[in-house]
């Protein structure tokens, strides 16, 4: 499917075709879930599915309804999961702003305050544009404050940049599964082990995205990460 065009994305919207699907974060030593990522899913009147970035491609051209599907996103994978299950979020930093708050009366910030600050981490994403780096961090130090838990997700994604501000105050990391698809670049592997050396001497925990098979667990092994994530375990269920 193309790129989705303004008329296909307002009907979408309208028709409330959106759902979250729930992919295990699974902890390497012991094999036990530990928790899981709610991952937004669309799809069209056919029952097709279609791709997320597209859609939010398509919701960026407009804040407002970027916000009201991402908090409607959010409203559906926090109240799928029981009150003893984890729960990673991700958060658009455009649509965290959208609205116009930006401190503790925030629609996201009191609808994961109502899930429970224990049990949710909410994921900011890492690109290339130092804006959207500087809203991670102002979204951090108020997640931080409000005893909120952060990760930094997609780090070592092509397309990414690295702010050591954004990395120092979270407490989780996710690597991007391009580390995978560059598992056999030496030099690229040099600054991946850096940053799996700095995480744990900092306290905080890794997770490997995109492990798919028996090949890939043995990689998250070897480079020593705390957990991984990716099709190799059965997703939980779907919800529309």
């Amino acid at each position: 499917m193309d790129l989705l065009s303004q008329n296909m994305l307002l009907e979408l919207v309208e028709s409330k075709r959106f759902g979250v699907e729930y992919q295990p974060i699974v902890e390497l030593k012991t094999g036990n879930i530990f928790a899981y990522e709610a991952l937004s899913r669309f799809r069209t009147a056919f029952g097709e599915l279609i791709r997320p970035d597209y859609v939010y491609a398509a919701l960026h051209d407009n804040p407002l309804l970027l916000f009201q599907v991402e908090l409607a996103q959010k409203k559906i994978q926090l109240e799928h999961l029981s009150n003893s299950e984890r729960v990673f979020v991700n958060l658009d930093q455009d649509a965290f702003y959208a609205c116009g708050h930006n401190g503790g009366n925030n629609p996201f910030v009191e609808l994961i305050q109502e899930a429970g600050r224990e049990r949710v981490v909410v994921e900011l994403i890492e690109n290339s544009e130092i804006n959207d780096a500087l809203m991670s961090l102002s979204m951090i130090e108020l997640f931080n404050g409000l005893g909120i838990r952060t990760a930094l997700d997609d780090l070592c994604n092509p397309k990414s940049m690295l702010s050591v501000a954004v990395l120092q105050l979270v407490e989780w990391v996710k690597l991007d599964k391009c580390v995978l698809e560059k598992r056999l670049d030496a030099n690229f592997m040099v600054f991946v082990s850096k940053i799996i050396d700095f995480a744990h001497a900092t306290g905080k925990q890794v997770i490997l995205e995109g492990v798919e098979v028996e090949e890939d667990l043995a990689f998250a092994r070897q480079i020593d990460v705390d957990y991984v994530q990716g099709f190799y375990y059965r997703s939980g269920f779907l919800s529309y």
